[in-house]
């Protein structure tokens, strides 16, 4: 009898394959789960954010235009042929501050705009965490630049996320008279 005992036994316990395909079924079930879960959440997701996309092209190098986003010294001459500047918007003379590094600090346009440069890859990409001063405490956009070599010129693919609703067509405005058309001019 004790053969037969031992017999039944592993009759009852389950074979590798058994194994495999059960936890196969309930991992499966467990996806199928999530995938409702998560697509539940995606319903979520507001589409109704605002972002900026440019893509100036300026008569330099990437190498140059990269410095003159990144050097304060640079950038305060970009300053100075703003449309803020030119008009008398930005009042004072505090010149740009910038720490060129990843976690370093910027300050523009006598304090208007401040942040931190997030992502700094040399010649090639630029990513901040920007601010202008009026927004609400804790306000941050995102703001990143992409260098891409077109000939002798560099075409700057610029996206600008996460700033708060209604500013967008400020925002835009701003880019263009304050960095981009400066900047072309600078680079000249």
């Amino acid at each position: 009898m004790s053969s037969r005992n031992s017999f039944h036994a592993e009759a009852i316990r389950p074979t590798r394959r058994q194994i495999i395909t059960g936890a196969a079924l309930a991992l499966g079930s467990f996806g199928l789960a999530s995938t409702q879960a998560f697509a539940e959440a995606a319903q979520e997701i507001s589409h109704a954010e605002e972002a900026i996309h440019q893509e100036p092209v300026f008569k330099a190098s990437r190498k140059r235009v990269y410095e003159a986003l990144t050097d304060a010294r640079q950038f305060q001459k970009v300053t100075l042929l703003s449309a803020a500047v030119q008009s008398g918007m930005a009042k004072g003379n505090t010149p740009a501050e910038i720490t060129a590094e990843a976690g370093g600090a910027f300050k523009l346009f006598n304090g208007f705009i401040v942040g931190r440069n997030l992502e700094l890859i040399p010649n090639e990409r630029i990513v901040q965490a920007w601010r202008v001063a009026y927004w609400p405490q804790g306000a941050w956009s995102l703001a990143k630049f992409v260098l891409v070599e077109q000939g002798s010129d560099t075409k700057l693919v610029f996206d600008h996320t996460g700033f708060p609703k209604g500013d967008a067509g400020h925002l835009l405005e701003g880019w263009n008279g304050n960095y981009w058309e400066p900047l072309a001019k600078f680079l000249a």
